[in-house]
């Protein structure tokens, strides 16, 4: 049961009643009984709510900064007219609007109600409760109940890096229709066949070729083209911090480095997917969270989005040597594996930098990481001697994040280490180069 402002209107007018009356005593019992006569006949006037019947329907996914409708049927199967407040409650996150439906149902009817959803994280929101007030004819009381109603809409990441892909592509086509390098003694895709000149690998020489003329001949060879990218998401705690300004509408503080890690992966799984690479996906922090494998070019991006939705940073110190050997038990071929992850001194020291050899022995590595635009400008500060202070405290993370890059390169890795809004153009970048250089 739930009392309204009528109701309180009601006693304060009895109030200044009793407060009039000559005999207080009497004048408060006849108020408080009529007060309670009304509103037990508003309550029995009331339709009920236990009977009522609910059914979801709706959108089931959404991309983070977009709205979805979440339906609701409410159907009245009872003998008496409802005249309610519904409530259909969600996370806060999700942010639905209206928060309560006025709705009036006859017998035997059903109305829709429709919830409008603008989430402002990632990940499974969840329909938490719809709580139904109907009310009396009188206006004073009215019977509540709460019905458990589940829906859940997933909530993608945005991709706002998608703008940058026309423009990789155009590249990637002149890339391919170019002419195709041609490297003496390397590479697994046989070209064409022509003259021995000083300085070739004699392991190249055809001696079939060279039996049939007067020259000695040699066979080129050209980089296989379309090879095994893996994307390798780290999400442990440094995974959570928040940089840069988040695209998102709503959103006040910056993005996780995960979700523009995540940004830079989709970028770059696409433009791989369009140049005929296969594209695989793995999630690690101490253990494997999320993998995508063997996906075709047309799935690849709504099977990526779908698993990196529900995604979270764990905090937890990521276990490198897990990684490693995840990585190593799912690709046996040589491929390129891009590590999206934070260039931390002290975390690389511990984790990656043991590991390394085993893994840059086996594939081309590709180390990319968000740097936080903060640090740049408190370094670049001297107004005061508090300034100072920060910006001698900056300088000095940018060093051993500089020196973090030196070590990754001395081991054959390549390191990616851009601004939040630059990291996906930038990978996207690097592997192009990969490409043209003919290291895929």
């Amino acid at each position: 049961m739930a009392l309204t402002g009528r109701a309180a209107l009601l006693a304060a007018l009895g109030a200044v009643v009793v407060l009039l009356a000559p005999r207080p005593g009497f004048a408060l019992l006849g108020v408080c009984l009529l007060l309670a006569a009304l509103i037990a006949v508003d309550l029995l006037a009331a339709g009920g709510v236990r009977p009522l019947r609910f059914r979801r329907d709706g959108d089931r996914l959404v991309r983070l900064g977009g709205t979805a409708d979440a339906v609701l049927v409410v159907e009245n199967p009872g003998p008496r007219r409802v005249v309610a407040a519904v409530r259909d409650a969600w996370e806060p996150s999700a942010r639905p609007s209206p928060r309560v439906h006025r709705v009036v149902i006859p017998p035997g009817e059903r109305r829709r109600l429709v919830t409008t959803l603008a989430p402002l994280r990632r990940g499974d929101r969840e329909a938490v409760a719809v709580t139904v007030r109907s009310f009396g004819p009188l206006g004073l009381a009215a019977r509540q109940g709460t019905h458990r109603v589940p829906w859940t809409v997933r909530v993608l990441p945005p991709f706002h890096s998608r703008r940058h892909l026309p423009s990789r592509l155009a590249r990637l086509r002149e890339l391919e229709g170019g002419q195709v390098a041609l490297v003496r003694g390397q590479g697994t895709e046989f070209d064409s066949l022509r003259e021995y000149v000083v300085g070739d690998d004699v392991r190249s020489i055809d001696w079939r070729a060279t039996a049939r003329r007067a020259d000695v001949v040699v066979r080129t060879w050209r980089p296989e083209r379309d090879r095994r990218v893996l994307i390798v998401l780290d999400t442990g705690r440094t995974s959570a911090g928040r940089v840069g300004v988040a695209p998102t509408p709503g959103v006040a503080a910056g993005w996780p480095r995960l979700d523009w890690s995540m940004d830079a992966a989709l970028l770059l799984a696409a433009l791989a997917a369009r140049a005929g690479d296969r594209v695989d996906f793995l999630a690690y922090d101490r253990g494997v969270r999320a993998w995508v494998s063997g996906a075709s070019r047309t799935e690849l991006l709504s099977s990526l989005v779908n698993v990196m939705a529900p995604i979270e940073p764990e905090l937890v110190e990521c276990d490198s040597a897990g990684m490693a050997a995840a990585v190593l038990s799912r690709a046996t071929r040589r491929c390129l594996v891009v590590l999206l992850t934070d260039l931390n001194g002290a975390a690389l020291e511990e984790g990656l930098l043991p590991v390394l050899p085993r893994l840059a022995g086996r594939h081309l590595v590709l180390v990319a990481a968000v740097s936080d635009p903060r640090v740049a400008a408190m370094a670049a500060a001297r107004q005061d001697a508090e300034a100072v202070y920060d910006a001698a405290a900056a300088e000095r993370l940018i060093t051993e994040r500089r020196a973090a890059t030196a070590r990754l390169r001395r081991h054959g890795v390549e390191v990616v280490d851009a601004l939040p809004e630059d990291l996906a153009p930038a990978l996207a970048d690097a592997y192009l180069a990969l490409k043209a250089a003919g290291r895929l």
